[in-house]
């Protein structure tokens, strides 16, 4: 995958769509895997001053209140695009002036933050919902001083592969959109600039009681953005005829439903620029800043 491309079965459209009408929630499954992202922390020796989460509401409020805590003396930016979320985020986050805990707390900004301006972006489980994610990891790119860190998750390409799997045998369309194997985000981080990426997967399998239990889990975690998805919606006899595949296909020996979930974790830092020198060369004033501030050459 090259830079500026999107992931070649997503449909930006749907994905603007699911944006504006996803859930304000924090889904069970996002919330687990920003858990597990915390734990990687202890392996960070750099301490933020400043730090952004983006997309606190679906990506885990109850993970960023452990962050408070954790960066309490730091300086925080919540990145919101959607007014609604930045609203939701405000309301769960921000304390009572009245509150002891508000008076003594470094200051949190409900929007996106300033080019060159955090230590950290913590990003989790929104890279596979962006329409563009090549122009997002920009973004992050663009927010982060130079030495800062980002840390994201996403979902890889074995996620759900048993109800592609059954949607296959029933000959209908595709389930979802393909999403992006680990080794090709790196890749992408390596093209937007970043230096130094880390990234590692893992499989986490969830079983459900019943099929609608297992509908209602997927919808409330995204939808299908693949462009040859059925179109329009479907009736209830489609419904119970998926309902009873799932029974069919997805029962364990405990009797319960299985699915996968690939979670994809990765870390990278962002580098000072590279200049390109030529007879008339341009360089940003943020860019001029880091270069300065960087170890001079010996002589």
């Amino acid at each position: 995958m090259t830079i500026n491309q999107r992931p070649p079965t997503l449909d930006p459209i749907a994905v603007g769509r699911w944006q504006r009408i996803a859930p304000l929630i924090s889904p069970w499954l996002h919330e687990e895997v920003a858990s597990r992202m915390l734990d990687r922390l202890q392996w960070i020796k750099l301490q933020p001053q400043t730090w952004a989460h983006w997309g606190t509401v679906r990506g885990g409020l109850q993970t960023h209140a452990q962050l408070a805590k954790l960066y309490q003396g730091s300086e925080c930016f919540i990145a919101e695009v959607l007014e609604k979320r930045a609203k939701e985020a405000i309301k769960n986050i921000v304390k009572p002036w009245w509150n002891p805990k508000q008076w003594k707390a470094a200051p949190t900004h409900f929007e996106v933050p300033p080019p060159a301006s955090v230590d950290m972006l913590w990003a989790n489980m929104a890279l596979h919902e962006s329409a563009d994610p090549q122009a997002l990891l920009a973004e992050w790119h663009q927010a982060l001083k130079v030495d800062g860190f980002l840390m994201f998750s996403c979902l890889g390409p074995d996620t759900a592969r048993e109800l592609r799997q059954v949607y296959a045998q029933l000959g209908w369309p595709p389930a979802g959109h393909e999403l992006t194997d680990m080794h090709d985000w790196g890749d992408m981080l390596v093209q937007t600039g970043f230096t130094e990426p880390v990234m590692d997967m893992e499989r986490i399998t969830l079983t459900y009681a019943t099929p609608a239990r297992l509908l209602q889990e997927l919808a409330e975690l995204g939808r299908n953005f693949h462009p040859a998805r059925f179109q329009g919606l479907r009736g209830r006899s489609w419904k119970a005829q998926l309902e009873q595949a799932l029974t069919r296909h997805l029962r364990d020996k405990d009797g319960r439903l299985s699915l996968t979930f690939e979670v994809i974790y990765g870390h990278a830092l962002k580098a000072p620029p590279k200049i390109k020198v030529s007879a008339l060369s341009t360089v940003s004033v943020a860019d001029m800043r880091s270069m300065l501030k960087g170890p001079r050459p010996q002589t």
